[in-house]
């Protein structure tokens, strides 16, 4: 039985070895021919141009300068505003806490807990065009929408309709 499945073994190592060779072969036949220069004998010379390394993975945008140097009082007055967002932006699904449903928030108002969530927290707020949030306050997304939100009380300080569309 053990020299049955050892020659089994085999028998599949060597086709899949031969299956392979072909293949490679295909993708050769469609390389780019080669250059005059090999054709005719003479030694074959690179093309010349720019180097171009390309993307090596995800590369994070940086933070654009003072993009943590919060203020450290709140002016109320000049943050209670609900805007219309100027800009919109595509950046995937978005799916709310268990249990919630669409709500449109404005300032004044209390947004719960279910909320604070890693995945609703707008970390890098400046991809997003919003403004740097004082100390204490962080950018929350809710569908289509921004909401600055005090991190203590949950209360809404300022709302940006349509950021997400």
């Amino acid at each position: 039985m053990r020299s049955k499945l050892m020659m089994g073994a085999a028998f599949v190592s060597a086709f899949l070895m031969v299956g392979v060779t072909p293949a490679a072969d295909q993708e050769q036949d469609h390389a780019r021919p080669a250059p005059r220069a090999a054709m005719q004998g003479q030694p074959h010379r690179a093309p010349q141009g720019e180097a171009h390394p390309g993307p090596k993975g995800y590369s994070r945008v940086t933070e654009p300068k003072g993009w943590n140097a919060r203020p450290a009082t709140v002016d109320r007055g000049a943050y209670q505003h609900n805007f219309k967002a100027a800009r919109s932006f595509h950046v995937g699904p978005y799916h709310r806490p268990a249990g919630w449903v669409a709500h449109s928030w404005a300032y004044g108002q209390i947004l719960p807990r279910a909320y604070f969530a890693s995945q609703y927290i707008l970390a890098d707020y400046w991809l997003f065009a919003l403004e740097v949030p004082p100390a204490g306050y962080e950018w929350v997304r809710d569908g289509d929408d921004a909401l600055l939100v005090n991190v203590d009380s949950g209360e809404i300080l300022q709302v940006e309709y349509g950021v997400f569309a």
